[in-house]
């Protein structure tokens, strides 16, 4: 068998497993956890780890027969899109697994050879591994190569954790001219971090010319900046870098009783969502207290209710079910805006999305076609809705597509507050609090149930004519709830 006979079978009974995009075009996800290690024996579709995306949570099965030849990362580290997680020995029979022939012998080759195209992975296809896999750089005159600790501590960086300090690494004097060795190929792709490289993009600046400051090479933000400065700036802006050793002390106000959690995963998606739509969006909201003490009655008969056996009834359900009726006497206010075409696109359809708090963070998934459901369907699709997101385990489907929104804060004992829209949406309702407090009912002070509805619309969308009726209908159906029938 030649070397290359054999480098082949090696790299077939290897077969490495990608992590892949598991939604909405995704670029990195957090291991949660390893249901395997290695040495364990796998099937084709069994879960082998879950990962936790911007979106939700993830279990990732493999698509190989075999016995797990390696882990290639940890629990908790963060991972891009298209890196190989774990490797599989399809072959397990076949012997020990060694290096390939000529492997060893010429590994500038290996790491200079094109791509043997894209490899598929579990939800479409990873980045090509030309992208993934960097090409080892050429060692330039007078400057030590990079050894190991500091690849280490590269990749720890960007996984969120703190770099390891690298060891010395003595200069290796040439004995042949160095002249072609420091010659650096053209189209040899710069080092930079993902936020970098679109920083670099939005100024306009070509990273290979940027001069890398960071370790291993590594371009740096204050590298970008320093390009982009006018000519006239950019020699000052040198000693600048010393300023940040003198101010750091006084960055934190009592280290020793502070902790720093990296932002990631669903709180990293909910903080970008939020500030698009805060500062895209102009939000209007209005409130109104309404008398709620017929719905209440409603609530406990319908509990009551054989058709409704074994669903969860609250007072929820009929504000959602109200929700949908008034959007339907105003079929305006389900709309979106598209930027991009300049158009207002109005829905025939209601995703009515629920807002649930995980100890993941905020979840926002949607019933699909909550408008058309019926009373016992809504209260079932609600039910699993919010259980499978209180177990994390919301699919990134799920929360796509959503049309307008309910946050319940009365939970919390709270009675109002002025929700933000969740991005793309026309539409949010807050639910306050159902409290017994003094109300005139029939020219008389009463005690009686009431609650605060607080509405926030895109005032691109809806005027505040269109919005007041329809939180003025709302109100008006949970005040007298048999309007669910006339109006419906």
């Amino acid at each position: 068998m030649t070397a290359g006979t054999a480098g082949a079978a090696h790299t077939q009974r290897i077969r490495e497993f990608k992590m892949p995009d598991v939604g909405e075009g995704l670029t990195e996800a957090e291991i949660l956890k390893w249901y395997v290690k290695a040495g364990d024996t796998v099937a084709d579709g069994q879960v082998v780890c879950e990962v936790e995306t911007a979106k939700a949570a993830v279990e990732l099965p493999i698509p190989y027969d075999g016995v797990v030849h390696a882990l290639h990362f940890d629990e908790g580290t963060t991972v891009d899109v298209g890196t190989v997680i774990i490797a599989v020995d399809t072959d397990p029979g076949a012997g020990p697994v060694g290096e390939a022939p000529g492997e060893a012998a010429a590994p500038a080759e290996e790491d200079d050879a094109e791509p043997q195209g894209r490899q598929a992975v579990l939800v479409g296809y990873g980045a090509a591994p030309s992208s993934t896999k960097r090409r080892a750089r050429k060692q330039q005159p007078g400057v030590p190569a990079q050894s190991e600790p500091v690849t280490a501590g590269l990749q720890a960086e960007l996984n969120g954790h703190s770099a390891p300090a690298p060891a010395a690494t003595p200069v290796a004097v040439p004995v042949a001219p160095a002249a072609p060795a420091a010659v650096v190929p053209a189209a040899e792709r710069p080092l930079a971090k993902p936020p970098v490289r679109k920083l670099a993009k939005d100024l306009g600046i070509d990273l290979a010319t940027v001069v890398p400051t960071g370790p291993g090479g590594v371009v740096t933000r204050d590298d970008v900046y320093a390009a982009a400065a006018p000519a006239e700036t950019a020699v000052p802006a040198a000693p600048e870098v010393a300023v940040p050793t003198a101010v750091a002390p006084v960055a934190a106000f009592d280290a020793a009783r502070e902790r720093r959690v990296p932002v990631k995963g669903v709180r990293k998606a909910t903080a970008q969502a939020m500030v698009a739509s805060a500062f895209t969006a102009p939000h209007v909201t209005e409130f109104i207290t309404v008398d709620v003490t017929r719905t209440m009655k409603l609530v406990q008969e319908l509990k009551q209710d054989p058709d409704l056996a074994g669903l969860r009834v609250n007072p929820l359900l009929l504000v959602a079910k109200a929700f949908l009726v008034a959007i339907k006497r105003h079929p305006e206010v389900n709309a979106a805006w598209d930027e991009a075409t300049q158009e207002i696109v109005y829905k025939d359809y209601v995703n009515l999305g629920i807002a649930a708090a995980t100890p993941r963070g905020l979840l926002v998934p949607n019933i699909k076609d909550a408008g058309a459901k019926t009373l016992p369907q809504l209260a079932t699709e609600l039910g699993e809705l919010v259980a499978t997101a209180r177990e994390g385990k919301t699919s990134p489907a799920a929360m796509s597509g959503g049309t307008v929104t309910i946050t319940n804060v009365g939970v919390f004992g709270v009675d109002t507050g002025t929700p933000i829209l969740n991005p793309g949406e026309s539409a949010i309702l807050a639910v306050g609090a159902i409290k017994l407090q003094p109300w005139v009912h029939k020219g008389k002070v009463k005690p009686r149930h009431v609650t605060t509805l607080a509405l926030s619309f895109d005032h691109r969308l809806i005027d505040g004519e269109l919005g007041s009726k329809l939180l003025a209908d709302i109100a008006a159906i949970l005040e007298r709830p048999k309007r669910l029938i006339t109006w419906g």
